[in-house]
């Protein structure tokens, strides 16, 4: 598995937990920025991330900023990606198995270090259970081709 990661300014901590995180399960990744407390546009850091993963560069994108709603807005402009904006187990375990989820987003101001770590680490190690969601997921891949 190849990850791409990025943050804005307000995702900074998390991003370098993530990246730490990443290292720790041996996975192959790319840290796409940004390193800065400087403030920073989100698009041009989740554009980029979506787009890679989209084209298969990547199998996945982890994004973070301050609240990950811009982040997540942004990467699912992106035909093919389906980004979650995820803030508990539960959810990420569950965009992963139901929604075939290929970008997780998540808010440094919404959720600490730890929890974010649990989050990522379920999301990356989740499978996608196909079966009965396979059609749900399918519907939204029709949709892209037939309206972007």
């Amino acid at each position: 598995m190849k990850v791409a990661v990025a943050s804005d300014h307000g995702g900074i901590n998390i991003h370098r937990e993530i990246i730490a995180l990443l290292k720790e399960l041996n996975i192959e990744f790319e840290d796409m920025g940004c390193n800065c407390e400087t403030s920073v546009d989100y698009p041009d850091y989740a554009l980029p991330v979506a787009e890679r993963v989209a084209n298969g560069e990547f199998d996945r994108g982890i994004l973070i900023c301050g609240t990950g709603i811009g982040m997540s807005i942004a990467a699912n402009k992106v035909k093919g990606i389906r980004c979650a904006l995820v803030h508990d187990m539960f959810s990420a375990q569950a965009t992963r198995e139901h929604n075939d989820s290929n970008v997780l987003a998540m808010g440094e101001r919404v959720i600490g270090p730890g929890l974010a770590r649990e989050i990522a680490k379920i999301w990356l190690t989740t499978d996608y259970l196909g079966g009965r969601h396979a059609n749900r997921v399918g519907k939204i891949g029709e949709y892209e081709k037939n309206h972007l």
